[in-house]
């Protein structure tokens, strides 16, 4: 399994995706799921994935291969990012089409993939979707600000309660830390590293990004920080009246 999320803000996006594939507890590997495309000055693009590995990067490999032979249609080409959101999903269903045909399987999910692409092309506003694994997608709002793919429930109620869209950008990535923070606590197969690219509205430039290792230093110090105010708030919470479990 995997644990990827998005967030669109007023002043920037946030993406971060684990790293994190197993078949099993003694089968556990790392892999990429999170890629960046775009071209300096004109578009800035970031995909990422959760579902099958294999449809995953058979996606990717497509979408790359699209960029190195100059198609007339790609990621660097689209005059839209919901154009490109469509590519991702048309790219995907004919991935598992053919998967399913190869293996003469007639089980949809087996080869299922989602994914989330986000970013920004010249004179356009920073949008980001949600493509299903039917190719269809929905586009975040004020109102709904950021999505997630994968094991999302356990770090779900930190960023419902942490980030809205007029949140600040560097307040949002470190609720995204925590968020991942509380889901590799709660589940073994999300794990470190986590791939993290932060964006700033309007700049089209592409970022480095930063890949976060199980040492890292800050990443391990919030961790403590936010286990710590948890405990003393739970501390720190009015007493039940003595009437109240009766």
């Amino acid at each position: 399994m995997t644990y990827c999320a998005a967030i669109r803000l007023k002043e920037g996006m946030v993406f971060a995706s684990d790293t994190r594939t197993n078949a099993g507890v003694d089968h556990i590997s790392t892999f990429r799921k999170l890629y960046q495309y775009g071209v300096e000055g004109e578009r800035f693009m970031v995909l990422q994935t959760a579902g099958s590995l294999a449809t995953s990067q058979a996606v990717f490999n497509k979408l790359q291969s699209d960029i190195n032979l100059r198609s007339e249609l790609s990621l660097n080409t689209v005059s839209s990012l919901f154009d490109g959101a469509q590519m991702v999903g048309e790219c995907m269903r004919n991935v598992m089409a053919n998967a399913q045909r190869v293996a003469n399987d007639t089980n949809s999910g087996t080869f299922t993939s989602s994914f989330l692409l986000g970013g920004q092309i010249k004179g356009q506003p920073p949008e980001l979707y949600m493509i299903y694994p039917e190719g269809n997608c929905i586009r975040a709002t004020r109102d709904t600000p950021f999505f997630q793919l994968g094991e999302s429930k356990y770090g779900k109620p930190i960023l419902d309660r942490s980030v809205r869209y007029d949140t600040n950008v560097n307040h949002a990535a470190q609720a995204l830390m925590l968020s991942f923070d509380s889901t590799i606590h709660s589940n073994l197969s999300v794990g470190m590293p986590i791939d993290f690219v932060i964006y700033e509205n309007d700049s089209l430039t592409l970022p480095k990004g930063r890949r976060i290792e199980e040492d890292d230093e800050y990443f391990k110090t919030i961790s403590r920080h936010w286990s710590a105010a948890l405990r003393n708030t739970l501390i720190e919470l009015p007493e039940c009246p003595n009437d109240y479990w009766e």
